[in-house]
């Protein structure tokens, strides 16, 4: 009787101390969190958050996602961020401060939150995160397996659609390189033929050797797809099997006594041959396919060297640079780069080489075995031996590199304060110009007008900041002068608006329009400024925002008032600082106008050109089919269905 109730009690007490020990955890965390001087909100959050595997998203007062961060039990580590007598550094200390809200998403796994949290921060790019530096995606080459006759192109994206891929590259420039090169090999299509070997003649590229014509049949698909398989084995470093088959099929041809056939063989071998002498070679050619990385860092930037050994030889490298690294360790920011690089990649090789061991290799292994369709990937850290040299000579590469960009960097913010400080000279400002923002106005024959404002900051392109006008007032015949004024009347409204909502709680300024430039741009001439400067003057701010225009034919500067114009030396930082600008404005805005175009429809784009009736226009779709295979024709062409003044307004007009 008394065991039972000593047993009873027993339990009861150990019940007692856990709720016990959960409130006094509870409190001491308010208790903290008070300290901290943490909002109402976020201690409410914190006092919720799951024990579970996932990703946190911490937010900033305007609910802008600035860290992703995952965790094996999101109410640890997330509650870590805010012990008072926790040692963070300098950069999760200005997080924390920044921090107003926080999501969770619970996931089923530690895999799974490894690939939750490099989707989010691909998708949001937040600034606490150690991230890709460049926001564009990387170029491929892509191969069009899946087509009949694959062509080979340049991408930017990658799609499950048949097709093979090769990089990602971080020169757009250097894979065209690499293409021209292949092509001289590996000869490909490029053209929109239907390809059914019955064309009666083949195009240029087949007479300067640059197509190997299947349109006439002189190869058929069989052979077509053999070279283009060879092109991707090349790319993919295994190049022997492709040398012994060419060599053989050349000895062949010479048996046969087709001297012509045998001698493009030897000249594609010569070709082939001349680009593996510039290969290195590494290893034996059994060694395991493998990516060494190695990293360099500075200032809160990192350059990542990346060389690529495919079977035995270096067959290429690569860099990329990271940011937001301050004050994370090493192994940190390799992981990072790690998983987006591979997010990315094209191919996985069979290991890994790193200067030192990182983390989580095992879930990045394992993550990177399933990208591999289920083959093995090792994370190797050589020690000693030609494997250690080859990761010493990645991380020379990586410290060179990163060198060399800072410099490049550097000069490039000394031009631009040389601009800056050019213009404010020649324009007589009170100060640099450090928010310029310049306007243009795009339209064809009077239809889809449209205005573009362009932000520039500190002499450098500030895109989130830049806004479209779709002009309204203007109907009919084009009136830049009018439309200029609407859209500079629209964008100070918005500022005045701005300054009247600016003391509403809650309310958000519009960073494009809140606050005013410290010069104006206007693409035009003294027309064209007249009527800005009507606009200022009904704004009150005529005294307040110095206002030039900025004529095409020869870089003329005009002002205000003022019947002479302004010519600025033809080398200066300052006039290469307008020409940028106004460029900018004008790429903008025609790219705008284009898209508004397009959204008009078929009829109304042709209706819209003068000359062009509903007879005509039937006959154009009828003879070439639709607007873009207009927009091909040349003039000669269009002359066949309409007088020239109309075929050289449809050219104009569909450019």
């Amino acid at each position: 009787m008394n065991g039972q109730r000593t047993f009873v009690h027993t339990a009861d007490k150990a019940t007692q101390i856990e709720t016990y020990a959960k409130i006094t955890q509870t409190f001491y965390l308010a208790v903290k969190l008070s300290d901290m001087k943490i909002s109402e909100k976020l201690q409410g959050i914190l006092a919720t958050l799951p024990a579970k595997p996932g990703c946190y998203l911490m937010k900033n007062a305007e609910g802008k996602i600035i860290y992703v961060g995952k965790a094996i039990s999101i109410r640890n580590r997330v509650r870590s961020y805010f012990h008072a007598d926790t040692g963070h550094d300098a950069k999760t200390r200005r997080l924390v401060r920044e921090i107003a809200d926080i999501e969770w998403i619970v996931v089923g796994s530690e895999l799974e939150a490894l690939i939750l949290e490099m989707n989010l921060i691909k998708k949001h790019r937040p600034k606490y995160n150690v991230r890709l530096k460049d926001d564009k995606r990387y170029p491929y080459i892509k191969v069009h397996w899946a087509d009949p006759f694959p062509k080979v192109t340049v991408t930017r994206q990658m799609v499950e659609d048949g097709s093979r891929y090769f990089g990602p590259y971080t020169s757009a420039w250097a894979v065209y390189q690499t293409l021209d090169v292949l092509r001289r090999i590996f000869p490909y299509l490029t053209c929109d033929r239907e390809i059914t070997g019955m064309d009666k003649r083949a195009c240029l590229y087949y007479d300067i050797k640059l197509c190997t014509a299947p349109c006439i049949g002189v190869v058929n698909r069989a052979q077509y797809r053999q070279t283009i398989s060879d092109l991707m084995d090349f790319l993919s470093g295994h190049s022997e099997e492709i040398v012994t088959r060419i060599q053989s099929d050349m000895e062949k041809a010479s048996e046969e006594m087709r001297f012509e056939r045998a001698a493009a063989l030897r000249d594609q071998l010569k070709a082939i041959q001349s680009i593996i002498e510039r290969q290195k070679i590494i290893f034996a050619t059994d060694y395991l396919d493998s990516d060494v990385l190695a990293m360099a860092r500075s200032n809160g930037e990192a350059c990542v060297q990346i060389f690529f050994i495919r079977g035995g030889k270096l067959i290429g490298r690569e860099y990329f640079i990271l940011e937001g690294t301050e004050d994370e360790a090493d192994t940190e920011v390799m992981e990072q780069f790690i998983t987006q690089f591979y997010t990315e990649a094209a191919t996985i090789p069979q290991q890994v080489m790193l200067p030192q061991e990182i983390e989580e290799a095992k879930i990045i292994s394992q993550w990177l075995r399933s990208k591999r369709g289920g083959e093995k990937v090792e994370f190797f850290v050589p020690k000693e031996g030609q494997s250690r040299e080859l990761v010493q000579m990645a991380a020379e590469n990586a410290t060179e590199t990163l060198q060399a960009l800072r410099a490049q960097w550097q000069a490039d913010t000394h031009k631009q304060e040389q601009a800056l400080a050019e213009l404010q000279e020649a324009l007589r400002l009170p100060a640099p110009p450090n928010r310029i923002e310049c306007f243009d106005i795009s339209n064809m024959q009077g239809t889809a007008i449209v205005g573009a404002m362009v932000v520039f900051t500190q002499g450098v392109p500030d895109k989130k900041l830049y806004r479209k006008f779709n002009i309204e007032s203007v109907v009919g015949a084009p009136d830049d002068f009018a439309s200029m004024e609407e859209m500079l009347t629209r964008r100070f409204r918005r500022w005045r608006g701005g300054q009247q909502t600016e003391s509403e709680p809650g309310a958000k300024p519009d960073a494009s329009f809140s606050f005013l430039p410290d010069l104006v741009i206007i693409d035009g001439g003294k027309g064209q400024l007249g009527r800005a400067v009507s606009v200022l003057e009904k704004f009150d701010l005529q005294d307040k925002i110095p206002i030039v225009g900025l004529a095409k034919q020869r870089e003329e500067i005009f002002f205000p008032h003022r019947s002479e114009s302004l010519l600025l030396p033809r080398h200066s930082q300052a006039l290469y600082l307008i020409q940028r600008i106004r460029d900018e404005a004008h790429r903008y805005g025609i790219t705008a106008h284009r898209k508004k175009r397009q959204k008009l429809g078929m009829a109304s784009q042709l209706d819209a050109i003068p000359g062009i009736g509903p007879t005509r226009r039937k006959a154009l779709l009828k003879h070439f089919g639709s607007v873009d295979k207009i927009r091909e024709a040349s003039v000669e062409d269009l002359r066949t269905i309409v007088p020239e003044d109309v075929a050289q307004s449809i050219k104009a007009h569909l450019e």
